[in-house]
């Protein structure tokens, strides 16, 4: 049974738990699917780690003991950051790692959910396999015995700039040591953190990636569920199917296109190379520019998932433990510009699918398309419709704008002056959770319309085609009420229903 549940805005929420025994998540540090922290974030599997990763883990934290106690290794027998000249005592080698943990457990700001913060603990979890951080097994054996629970640190959502979730994962290590609160179910038995754990722990950008994943994933089944509604409006305006024929993508082949136009034929029930219809010549870009607008965000969110699966199986700490050499390498793996690039990409381009929404709406509005009256208004002398639902749509649509801004744009000087760049790969994740809402409300304005207008029109989908079956979906929900009246509770309830539309 899922873990996840849907409110009335389609935003996911905590529920009970029914943790399948049988789904079974391997962690090894190499072969981490985004599908899977998915899943140990929902809590529909258990991670299971590999017992010859685990052996890798103890090589690693042996020799980096090793290391720390006859050189000079960054954060273990030094400070860090402009301390960084600073020698480490031995004899306050441990209080040293604690001291480091609790001062960079300074995050700010509201707490974050569940699910994120169980994100961000598969992701360290199996980054730690990967054999290159050097610390305790008992860290890894502790983590996911966390996810197995359902326990979770308490985390704040500022503290990181891109280079490392330094606050973050500071307030997940002091939690290990019994130092700071858990949540949702029994936590692990506290440890004795030293130096070795501190910086190796906290050298991560395990929550911007664990936030990253549920992010695409949310996003890239509303850009699925986008085309479904497309292909209601385009049904509702008596649409040609001409701009999704396989003649004009083989032409033009970029994959996304080529994927989006065969999923609408394929939605509609059109043919590869559909006849011409009588009547307009071509239809507005809203129906004719679709596999040409959702093609890119496809690929971009295709190339988002290949960025996520490098970084969530990396041994990105810094310095890097390498037993083989006997070394500890000081490097800049924690700096994530192809994670940050990556999530501009892909809101740039979601941002222009949202758009195309407000434009097919549009069309729904215009009798010149639809036969019917102005903003699919009942006969009530100049009746309103729908008209409010663009206004609506379009403040979703400024939003949604606002928050797809680049994040890498960003820029920061700190650690008097040592750490002179960030990519802002946090912000970008952050900002790519918050698309999400408003991207499903401008998808919701759009249905509320294409059904009224279908109903209006009386003209039913075929119900053994996949747009047939989110029309009876939408039916369900959908208020058939054409008076004036406030639509909020039908945009709601279309919004949550867009959820069901991924699986057609």
């Amino acid at each position: 049974m899922s873990s996840r549940m849907v409110d009335s805005t389609g935003q996911r929420t905590e529920g009970p738990w029914q943790l399948p025994p049988a789904v079974i998540v391997p962690l090894d540090g190499r072969n981490l699917p985004v599908a899977d922290v998915i899943r140990l974030a929902d809590r529909t599997a258990r991670p299971e780690p590999d017992p010859e990763a685990l052996k890798l883990v103890e090589h690693s934290w042996q020799t980096a003991r090793g290391l720390a106690a006859s050189g000079r290794v960054y954060g273990r027998s030094t400070g860090v950051g402009a301390n960084r000249h600073e020698q480490v005592q031995p004899v306050d080698a441990a209080d040293h790692g604690l001291r480091l943990l609790r001062s960079h457990a300074g995050a700010i700001g509201r707490q974050l959910p569940a699910r994120q913060v169980r994100a961000m603990l598969a992701v360290r979890a199996n980054q730690l396999l990967a054999g290159g951080a050097g610390l305790r097994p008992d860290i890894v054996t502790s983590l996911v015995e966390a996810l197995e629970s359902g326990a979770y640190p308490v985390v704040n959502e500022y503290g990181a700039v891109g280079t490392g979730d330094l606050a973050a994962l500071a307030q997940m290590g002091l939690a290990l040591a019994g130092e700071h609160p858990w949540e949702g179910g029994p936590a692990p038995a506290p440890l004795a953190l030293d130096n070795n754990d501190a910086l190796a722990l906290i050298s991560s950008n395990a929550l911007t990636l664990g936030q990253s994943a549920l992010a695409l994933d949310e996003l890239r089944r509303l850009l699925s569920a986008a085309q479904v509604v497309a292909a209601l409006s385009l049904l509702a305006v008596d649409g040609s199917y001409e701009a999704y024929a396989e003649p004009v993508h083989a032409a033009r082949p970029h994959p996304g296109s080529v994927a989006a136009a065969a999923r609408s034929r394929r939605l509609l029930g059109a043919p590869a190379r559909p006849t011409p219809p009588l009547g307009r010549i071509q239809d507005p870009y809203g129906f004719r520019c679709l596999p040409q607008i959702h093609g890119p965000a496809m690929d971009a969110a295709d190339a988002l998932e290949r960025v996520l699966a490098v970084e969530i199986n990396a041994a990105a700490e810094n310095p890097l433990i390498c037993p083989e050499d006997r070394a500890a390498y000081h490097h800049g793996g924690f700096y994530i510009a192809q994670v940050a690039l990556a999530l501009d990409h892909f809101r740039l381009a979601l941002v222009q699918t949202a758009r195309l929404s407000t434009a097919r709406l549009s069309a729904l509005s215009e009798p010149n398309f639809t036969r019917l009256r102005p903003f699919l208004a009942d006969g009530a002398p100049a009746s309103s419709g729908v008209m409010i639902l663009e206004y609506a749509a379009g403040a979703a649509l400024g939003e949604l704008r606002e928050v797809c801004a680049p994040a890498s744009l960003g820029h920061a000087v700190l650690s008097r002056g040592v750490e002179e760049q960030a990519s802002f790969a946090s912000l970008g994740a952050r900002q790519s959770l918050r698309v999400g809402e408003n991207y499903r409300l401008v998808l919701g304005c759009e249905l509320v319309a294409a059904v009224r207008a279908l109903r209006q029109r009386d003209l039913r989908p075929d119900p053994d085609l996949p747009v047939g079956r989110a029309f009876e979906l939408a039916e369900e929900v959908l208020d058939p009420g054409l008076q004036d009246r406030p639509l909020t509770d039908d945009v709601s309830a279309a919004a949550a229903v867009l959820d069901r539309f991924t699986e057609l």
